[in-house]
């Protein structure tokens, strides 16, 4: 009878190894499958859509623009290797228009050509190498537009651009009365290079 008891005792406690060690099995089945669950997407987020891919190290994620964050309103090019680029033509709440741009000399001699951009005007002609001859022409208004002087014949523009060096590159700008609110589009006229339309307001 002693022995029986053993036997079955001993049984039982085979069982219960048995079941605890099953249970243990799905505890680490169960841990190992929700590491594999959580390493699956990127870091701190879901795993990324299909077709796409993490940006490369260094790199923002997304596409910069050009240089100075937009595209210029126009450029012109004069004999020399001279590029007039206008930047911008913003209204301004004097009722002025501000256009502003840079000259470049792209080419290999000094540019001396600006003396015929001040204009034909007898008043300007003390302006020396400027901006004053520049123009604005409202076209569908039939109307044009001359650079804001004050009393003494001095352009609201940059002057000082008797001679532009190779390779040079210079800032600058010029002011107009405004058009009529309605007018959105205008030519840019400077002596000697060909006109460039324009749009206000930006």
């Amino acid at each position: 009878m002693r022995m029986g008891r053993t036997r079955r005792t001993g049984r039982a406690g085979e069982r219960r190894a048995a079941t605890v060690a099953v249970s243990a099995a799905f505890t680490v089945l169960a841990v190992v499958a929700f590491a594999a669950v959580g390493c699956g997407g990127p870091a701190g987020g879901s795993p990324a859509p299909p077709g796409t891919s993490a940006p490369a190290p260094g790199s923002s994620g997304a596409r910069g623009t050009a240089a100075g964050g937009r595209q210029p309103l126009a450029t012109i090019k004069g004999t020399g290797g001279v590029v007039v680029t206008i930047d911008s033509a913003t209204r301004d709440p004097g009722g002025f228009v501000t256009v502003t741009g840079q000259v470049r000399n792209t080419g290999t001699e000094p540019f001396t050509g600006t003396s015929a951009w001040r204009g034909d005007e007898e008043e300007l002609q003390k302006n020396g190498g400027s901006l004053a001859g520049a123009t604005l022409v409202d076209t569908l208004g039939r109307k044009r537009y001359y650079v804001l002087r004050d009393t003494e014949g001095r352009c609201l523009c940059t002057t000082g651009l008797d001679v532009i060096r190779a390779g040079a590159s210079l800032p600058v700008y010029a002011q107009f009365p405004a058009p009529p609110a309605t007018t959105t589009q205008v030519d840019f006229d400077l002596p000697t290079l060909p006109p460039a339309s324009i749009v206000l307001g930006r």
